[in-house]
């Protein structure tokens, strides 16, 4: 059965990643549930989002529910509202970060449970969180070597004398939800904001390339080490614990289901996340492809 559903994830995800936009022609018209009905695994635009839905999805279809992937929708503001709505049944989702989108006044706790804790006192009635991964996927702000090199540039904090000179880039909301943090906690001042509206793979070639001098890279990027880039140290936590956790509609899974996504988290770690997603933004292979080996080898 793997071809098959190797070979659907790709098409579906093909299909919608160049027609989604949330208007009067978005397929997104699915209710999921179970019970007989289909459950439908929504992601962000990212690759690494991308392949924790097939995750998920694949884990789902293991024990004979019915899946639809609508995979690569945009940013949080867009899925979310569609997982509100009952669009959408099942999201990956990065607990700090949507702690950050429920609240962005928010404290991001220094626990996991703590971080869980406070986003399920912020979400609306009807959506909840299964059981997190040990794997994280956080925000981060990287600089080449060089910079790094020049500037004496280790932890964040380090940014403070020279930030007025650099211009940092990210993901379009990155500068909405970290901007003000960012100044208040470690006084930092840029230049200019660059959003990079393509979900945040272009960072990492635009600070080869010199158009930004900071960014916004997520710490499971494989150009992290194939760039010898560097991760600046996080000494105040800004950016909080991001661990990988399924958002889910409680109306929409039943015990199986949720039985199916917990064993795939409590078998995911960072280091498998970056080794799986290598295999996605380095050697070209199809995230529907690369997660099916991993569920092979981490049966649920």
């Amino acid at each position: 059965m793997r071809p098959l559903k190797i070979l659907l994830g790709a098409v579906l995800l093909t299909t919608f990643a160049a027609g989604c936009g949330g208007g009067e022609d978005n397929p997104l018209d699915s209710k999921g549930s179970t019970g007989g009905k289909t459950i439908v695994v929504g992601s962000a635009a990212f690759p690494g989002n991308v392949l924790l839905a097939e995750l998920y999805a694949g884990a789902l279809e293991d024990k004979g529910l019915k899946v639809e992937r609508k995979l690569g929708i945009g940013e949080r503001e867009v899925y979310y509202k569609l997982l509100e709505n009952g669009d959408l049944t099942v999201l990956p989702e990065y607990n700090g970060a949507l702690l950050a989108y429920l609240d962005p006044k928010a404290a991001l706790p220094a626990t996991t449970e703590e971080t869980d804790k406070a986003v399920s006192a912020k979400l609306p009635d009807g959506l909840k969180l299964l059981q997190p991964a040990a794997a994280q996927d956080n925000d981060s702000l990287t600089v080449t070597s060089e910079t790094a090199a020049k500037n004496g540039l280790k932890t964040i904090e380090d940014l403070k004398p020279v930030a007025g000179g650099l211009v940092v880039g990210g993901p379009a909301p990155f500068e909405q939800r970290f901007k003000d943090k960012l100044n208040t906690v470690y006084g930092l001042t840029f230049k200019e904001w660059v959003p990079d509206r393509s979900g945040g793979g272009n960072i990492p070639t635009w600070l080869k390339s010199g158009k930004v001098q900071v960014g916004n890279v997520f710490t499971t990027n494989p150009a992290i080490v194939l760039d010898d880039l560097v991760v600046l140290e996080d000494t105040k936590g800004v950016f909080g614990l991001q661990n990988i956790v399924p958002l889910v509609r409680e109306d929409g899974v039943d015990a199986a289901a949720e039985e199916a996504l917990n064993k795939v988290s409590a078998q995911l770690t960072t280091e498998g996340l970056l080794e799986m997603m290598k295999k996605v933004a380095v050697d070209k292979n199809d995230p529907a492809k690369v997660a099916a080996e991993w569920l092979d080898a981490h049966p649920v």
